[in-house]
């Protein structure tokens, strides 16, 4: 990477998992807009259902995630059942028992609510939600907490697809980032997991962490290979310690620097598309017959919280403390501070602390955003042509200047030596980015 590309690459800038994004979400969006929204999702239209878990045992150092570590199961039970309360108080807003396709478990860790817990849960969306034409059932999990008998639980409960978040496998960076799980942990795991019959295998990785290298990135990327997951993610590390305390126990000396980040997520491409994997977006790999994997090509593939997916209904509803929802009329986010969680439920108010409403205008945005994130290029002449963006055609000079992106005939493509930058592309759409921010992870 010439001096160039390192400049780009230490710009600061969102994910993109939505747009607008979560740092544009405002306390003007309170429970009355929430409930509104609910009350005008389309009844004959399926919709998403997220749950959010805060919880885990131990917290890990480099996590960003919304959860708190915890040993008490009095906490986590009680917490269950405020969840459960939420999804009744929100069915009474909707305009119907509406029908689920999707069902996803996020935290945190799930499974901490432990296999009764989940089935309790499981009870309470069943008479809010229609579940009979439910067609993913999704979960993350910590493979240090997965055996058998959970396995066999959460197969009877209807989970089709797990994601076991490894992050690393050399021994070194565990320690480092207070994750210790052998190999032998992740492939038991992952045995009982196939063993109990669900097949839909995710393996989720991070690189950047403290004492990766380029080498040892690699040799992960092959032992995760082998144990043959459908998919994988493989996120850049985003070390914030301001806005994360338990970041603060990362030894940043040890940290990769940019030009080490970007051969190491060069190496992750490498190793998987080499082993019959496709490159999905920024930084997924799916087998060629993966629906994910289906979905990019045909140019299906969809941008949310969660990632990238072939989900393509409007409507995602989220339970849980921090849980975001994507409504036809914008995002709602639940309040984070599970107290104030709790409070809201005992006091029959949905918990809603912020979100946006969402305009034509800027749908036409999110459009532009999402396809980048997608496909890297995206016609603008089908969403209001170019002259509707400013003084896009300029800003834009820099980076044709650099080969990561071209310009033509109204269509904005990112070039391969571009696609790494794809997120710089995408803010120049954004118009709450100004330049110079320092709460958002690096583009590389």
């Amino acid at each position: 990477m010439d001096a160039e590309l390192t400049q780009f690459a230490l710009q600061a800038v969102p994910r993109y998992t939505s747009y607008p994004t979560a740092a544009e979400f405002s306390p003007a969006v309170g429970p009355g807009e929430h409930a509104t929204w609910l009350g005008r999702v389309d009844p004959d239209e399926s919709v998403s259902l997220y749950l959010h878990v805060p919880y885990c045992r131990d917290l890990c150092h480099y996590c960003g995630c919304h959860t708190k570590a915890t040993h008490r199961n009095e906490a986590v039970r009680i917490y269950r059942e405020s969840l459960e309360a939420e999804i009744r108080l929100v069915a009474r807003h909707l305009p119907g028992r509406l029908k689920a396709a999707r069902i996803a478990w996020g935290g945190g860790t799930p499974s901490i609510l432990g296999a009764d817990g989940l089935a309790s849960v499981m009870a309470v969306l069943d008479e809010a939600f229609d579940l009979d034409a439910l067609a993913e059932h999704a979960i993350e999990l910590d493979p240090r907490f997965v055996d058998a008998a959970l396995a066999r639980r959460l197969a009877d409960l209807g989970v089709n697809r797990v994601s076991l978040g490894v992050q690393d496998l050399d021994p070194v960076v565990q320690i480092a980032i207070g994750r210790v799980q052998p190999q032998a942990v992740v492939a038991a795991a992952v045995g009982h997991l196939r063993a109990a019959g669900i097949e839909g295998l995710n393996i989720d990785l991070i690189y950047g962490l403290p004492h990766q290298t380029e080498a040892s990135v690699r040799a992960t990327c092959r032992q995760v290979a082998a144990l043959g997951p459908d998919r994988v993610a493989c996120f850049g590390y985003a070390h914030l310690p301001q806005r994360k305390a338990n970041q603060r126990l990362i030894d940043e000396a040890a940290l990769p620097d940019t030009l080490e980040r970007f051969r190491q997520a060069a190496a992750v491409a490498e190793v998987f598309c080499g082993r019959g994997y496709q490159a999905i977006g920024l930084d997924h790999y799916a087998r060629l017959c993966d629906k994910l994997a289906v979905a990019a090509r045909q140019r299906r593939l969809r941008r949310n919280f969660q990632g990238y997916t072939d989900d393509d209904r409007r409507t995602l509803i989220g339970f849980g403390a921090s849980a975001v929802s994507q409504l036809p009329d914008g995002f709602v986010q639940t309040t984070a501070p599970v107290a104030d969680y709790r409070r809201s439920i005992a006091e029959g108010v949905l918990p809603t602390a912020r979100g946006i409403a969402v305009g034509p205008a800027t749908r036409r945005r999110a459009i532009i955003i999402e396809r980048l994130m997608c496909d890297f290029r995206v016609d603008l002449d089908e969403v209001g042509g170019i002259t509707r963006y400013g003084n896009i055609a300029a800003r834009l000079q820099p980076y044709e200047a650099a080969g990561l992106a071209t310009l033509s005939g109204g269509t904005l493509r990112m070039t391969a030596k571009g696609r790494p930058f794809v997120r710089l592309i995408a803010a120049l759409f954004d118009e709450a980015r100004s330049g110079g921010e320092t709460s958002f992870s690096r583009a590389i």
